[in-house]
């Protein structure tokens, strides 16, 4: 190991170099720190080259990434070029609510407003008191369709929205055909119901399933930036949808069959659980049949995010991860933490560099390719979105920038989640705190 100080004079080597080879060993050793000490493991020099072994695998991780989003944007260019069909059974529209949040009335009328035939629509909550009770009526009163409010009561041993959803579920009765799950915080357009529910008709498929896309609001200094880090995370999980092996059903989307639902015995696998999403992501897994992600049913959710919202957010989605679906939660955890970590160790090595004289502006620049495929790849994402949602232009472009420009930031963010993950199994969602004890048995400790 090298203990002395590190000098101005380049290292030679271990033995004497040839004078006709001296030239061509000065200019291959510039790039090398410089260390009086003759060792191949002089400290100096491992660290340089850890730092190159690190970015450049991060590099080849970024092209692949790269890579794969041009996938996904082709993906969804063919999506948007071809015809669901007109499959359009009777269907139950669900969703769950609790509390007055902004923007719930606008949310809950657009449901009421879908160009498809037949079709009803039940909210679920779980006490009468909840002030969502008072928004509901009145979109009730205006709605064309039939529109009806299941009680269910407080949780017995899961989630509340679990509880709540099938509480509705088994107030259904028998002539619907195809289940519809839907968020009470997106906003949907008129055709939404049409195209989520019309691939359907392949009996191979075993649920449709769409993701939401957060429009940041609030301008930047006033809770803006929260909204913009939000949307820029929340769109990283986005684009992991479209690979059948990838997919799994988002609550706030989801379109299944009345008979594939009961075949998967979903009511039985929400027993105990608090994210209805893996649960019957895992129940649909054991009958063997897909899951079809439709990019053009994206789900528009406008929502105003303080600081404590966001982390709040995404510590719970990713502590949700890692006791439902361990192999995913593993995946982004080795993606998420070693760009991190890449990125951190690359900067220290830099400083460390330009502080005992050594040229550094190489490093640099090598460094700076790893964040710039993020933002490239942030960039792909903001040309998917804005052919996506076509009604939401103004504001898209307004916050355009948002997932280039904070796509580098956003493993960092995923790098905390990480390791909050680590040290807890406990999560508040909708002001109901949870322990998450296993997929089959939570505790709700405080309503």
């Amino acid at each position: 190991m090298c203990c002395g100080r590190p000098s101005r004079t380049m290292w030679k080597g271990v033995s004497a170099v040839p004078r006709r080879d001296q030239a061509v060993a000065n200019r291959a050793n510039r790039c090398l720190p410089k260390c009086p000490c003759p060792t191949v493991f002089c400290y100096p020099r491992l660290v340089f080259y850890l730092f190159y072994i690190l970015v450049v695998l991060q590099i080849a991780v970024g092209i692949y990434s790269l890579w794969d989003g041009f996938e996904w944007f082709r993906m969804v260019r063919r999506r948007l070029a071809s015809h669901a069909g007109f499959y359009a059974p009777v269907a139950a529209l669900i969703c769950p609510c609790k509390g007055n949040e902004p923007g719930l009335e606008e949310n809950l009328t657009a449901l009421t407003r879908f160009e498809y035939p037949n079709y009803e629509i039940y909210f679920s909550l779980a006490t009468s008191l909840d002030p969502a009770l008072k928004v509901i009526e009145r979109v009730k009163a205006a709605s064309q369709r039939p529109v009806h409010v299941v009680i269910a009561g407080p949780p017995e041993g899961c989630g509340e929205k679990v509880y709540n959803l099938r509480r509705a579920v088994e107030a259904l009765p028998e002539n619907f055909e195809v289940l519809v799950f839907v968020d009470s915080d997106v906003r949907l357009t008129r055709g939404w119901l049409g195209k989520l529910v019309a691939p359907l008709q392949d009996p191979r498929i075993g649920a449709t399933t769409a993701y939401r896309w957060i429009i940041p609001s609030r301008s930047i200094g006033a809770g803006g930036f929260a909204s913009a880090l939000a949307s820029a995370w929340n769109a990283a999980i986005a684009t992991l949808l479209g690979r059948p092996r990838e997919n799994f059903c988002w609550g706030g989307a989801t379109a299944i069959r009345r008979n594939t639902f009961d075949d998967a015995r979903v009511l039985e696998a929400w027993n105990g659980a608090v994210s209805d999403d893996f649960a019957l992501t895992a129940a649909l897994g054991a009958t063997g049949k897909s899951i079809v992600f439709c990019p053009e049913c994206l789900a528009a959710t406008p929502h105003a995010w303080t600081g404590s919202d966001l982390l709040e957010f995404t510590n719970r989605q990713i502590l949700i991860a890692r006791v439902y679906s361990p192999r995913r939660w593993m995946m982004g955890a080795l993606a998420h933490l070693s760009y991190s970590f890449t990125l951190i160790f690359a900067v220290i090595a830099i400083l460390v560099t330009m502080a005992s004289g050594d040229p550094w502006f190489q490093l640099a620049l090598i460094t700076l390719v790893i964040p710039l495929l993020a933002a490239m790849k942030g960039a792909l994402r903001t040309m998917a979105v804005n052919e996506l949602l076509p009604e939401w232009r103004v504001p898209l472009s307004q916050w355009s920038w948002v997932w280039t420009a904070l796509a580098p930031l956003v493993p960092f963010l995923f790098g905390w989640n990480f390791m909050v993950s680590l040290l807890t199994r406990r999560i508040r969602w909708r002001n109901v705190r949870y322990e998450l004890v296993s997929p089959s048995v939570t505790r709700v400790l405080k309503r």
